[in-house]
Formats: structure tokens, sequence, C-alpha cells
């Protein structure tokens, strides 16, 4: 399946940013899941105790969203995989797996490795790559570098007897050449949104030979979605009129890099996830885009999204208002309304999406000091 092109330059964006920030290596010290701001956060209140401020379009301040576990949710029994089993993949490559006992699960965001850990198989993984910051995962050799450029050599090292990856890192040849080398490799999708966290979950179990698992960890995710998205209702403004208006900004300042995500670039999800306007859709914006001052004075958003990294690589909020003056002459500039959360977690979909929109509503409608309800 071809990729769309708003998910081919989301890959491009990461791994140039990634490479700039952290140029990682496998003897590299682990990244932090969480943003800088969340270090040593106390748990925060639960949503369903949350009283949200009288009116989040006109908060005045800055806040970052903290995620309330660095951990995955494992289940309780170690599911023991039916193999060998046979699979088409995203590419509709016939993959035969024989052994899961040793797995690596790579892409952008994250994403897969927690999906093999939500399955009870996280004993199985062997390597990570930088996106993979979650606490159980830390200790695990990393398989990329210069951001997310996949290694032959650190991969081959460890024997994977499966690799599941996706198109949003390479090099290809590198895929290819693990092929060669006789490691099934199963490619899943790259897109990433709330409607597609299923699937994934169940490719990647099906791929494993835990089926069973894969469906109970969907119930569970259905369940946990279902709940946040009630709380989050809950405590967002119900009227159209009044609902706040969000936008997500990709900001690259070392590189003189600055996008607006737009619709089917994921950030149209989890804005809509959060019971806001996700304005750059409103104003037609597909994919990403270039930013220009025209279209974010015309998106005039309450409040704007951006990844903990992008921010620090401006300066901070000040310094984003200098680098781009057009933030200033919106209604989220003149509140100074910036929502960051870590890079390695806003975007990532997955087992850990009602965790990533739980926190992400904290700060845009309960945002600290936050006060539990009486």
């Amino acid at each position: 399946m071809p990729l769309r092109p708003s998910f081919v330059l989301l890959a491009t964006l990461v791994v140039a940013s990634l490479s700039l920030t952290s140029c990682a290596s496998p003897s590299a010290p682990p990244p932090a899941s969480q943003a800088a701001g969340c270090d040593g956060a106390t748990a925060p209140v639960p949503l369903d105790e949350l009283v949200p401020v009288d009116d989040p379009r006109t908060w005045d301040g800055p806040s970052t969203a903290c995620l309330a576990s660095d951990t995955v949710v494992v289940p309780s029994e170690r599911p023991s995989p039916q193999l060998p089993v046979t699979v088409t993949d995203n590419q509709g490559s016939e993959v035969t797996i024989t052994d899961a006992s040793r797995i690596l699960a790579l892409d952008m965001s994250g994403t897969l490795a927690a999906t093999v850990f939500s399955l009870g198989l996280g004993d199985n993984v062997v390597g990570r790559d930088t996106s993979t910051g979650f606490a159980q995962a830390l200790d695990l050799p990393v398989v990329t570098q210069g951001g997310h450029q996949l290694s032959a050599e650190a991969i081959l090292a460890l024997a994977p007897t499966v690799v599941i990856t996706d198109s949003s890192i390479g090099p290809w040849n590198v895929i290819l050449q693990l092929r060669d080398s006789g490691i099934p490799v199963v490619v899943v999708t790259p897109e990433r949104s709330i409607d597609n966290v299923d699937d994934i979950v169940s490719t990647v179990a099906a791929a494993l030979g835990v089926p069973e698992a894969g469906d109970a960890v969907n119930a569970t995710l259905d369940i946990r979605l279902a709940k946040t998205h009630a709380e989050i209702a809950a405590i967002a403004p119900a009227d159209d009129a009044d609902k706040l208006r969000v936008l997500f900004l990709y900001v690259r300042g070392s590189a003189g890099v600055y996008y607006i995500f737009g619709e089917e670039s994921g950030a149209d999800d989890l804005i809509t996830g959060l019971g806001a306007v996700d304005v750059a859709a409103e104003i037609g914006l597909k994919g990403m885009r270039p930013l220009t001052a025209e279209a974010l004075v015309q998106a005039a958003p309450d409040a704007i999204l951006v990844m903990t990294k992008g921010l620090e690589s401006v300066g901070g909020v000040d310094g984003l208002i200098h680098a781009v003056p057009a933030v200033a002459e919106t209604p989220a500039g003149a509140h100074r309304r910036i929502v960051d959360m870590s890079d390695y977690d806003i975007l990532s979909f997955g087992p850990r999406t009602p965790d990533v929109l739980e926190a992400l509503a904290r700060a845009l409608y309960a945002p600290s000091p936050a006060q539990p309800a009486s």
C-alpha cells in the first residue's frame, strides 16, 4: 500500500529533527519519554475529579502535558505464541514467522514496541529504536542511529527471530538485507490515528502468534478509550461556539523548520479526540504544510500544541513568538497558550493513546494549578 504524502513528510521531518537534537547511537544514553517539565511530577488528579477552568480559551500561560505513568500496561499472564504463522503484511508480502523469542519492533513513534509489551511479550524484545522511551524498554540496546536510521550491524548483532516495522523508518535496503539474511520482517501500516489502534494491535498480535492476546488488549483499550472520551466530554465545553480552537505546530528552530499539521496528519485525530476544534482542518489544510503567517492568523487558534523538543529548539514560548511573530497575532499567542508534550508520546498512538489523551486534556482544560473537585 503506498504511503500518503503526509506520512512520508512526517517521517522525513522527525528523522531530520531527531538527528539534529539527539544523534542517538547504540551506546548513547536512553531518551527521556517524559517532557522535561514532567520530571518529578506528582501523580495527576484523575480527569473525573478535575474542575476545569471557567473558559479554557482565555486561560493565560503555557502548560506541559505529562503522562500519568511512564510504563506500558501489560497483562497479568504471559501468552504463549502459537507458531508458525504466515501473514500478509502491509506491502502484500507473505511472511512466515516460526520463532518469537527475540523480537525487534521498530518505528518512528515507538508504537510497535509499546504494542508488543502490551501483548505480554516484552521479555522477548531484544532492542529498541530511539523513540521507544517508556520505562520497561529503557535498558534495551538501541538499533537506530542519527535519529531513525536503521543500523543493519546493530540489528544483526542482536540475532532477532522476527522484526516488526513500518515504512516510516529506513533505509529500505536495511530491511532487504535483513530479509536476505533469513530474518522474517513484517511491515505494518505507518499510519497512526485513534481509529486504527485496534488494527495495529491485531496485526502485531497475529504476526507473533498471539491473536487472543491482541483481542484482549483491544477490548481493554476500547473500554479505556470510551471512558477517557466520556471524561473529556465532561470537562470540555459542549457548545460548538465555546469549544477550544487548537492547532498543532511542528517546530524545529535549529533547522528553520515550521509546519502546520492538518487533516490526515494524525494531529487532527488527536485534537478532535480532545473535544476541540482542529483549526487547520477548518481552513482546509491537509497533511503537513509549511507555516505561513497568513494561515496562522486565519486559523486563529486558542491554543497551540507543540512537541517539547521543538519548543526547546526555539527557546521556549518567548522564543517561539520571536521566531514566528504571527503567533502573537493569534488568541493563543496573546494568552501565551502553548501546550507542549514529549516528542516520543504526543503522536505515538497505540496502547498508550488513552494516557496521551488524558494528559493533554488536563493541560488544555485544567492546567496547573488544577484542583480536584470537592
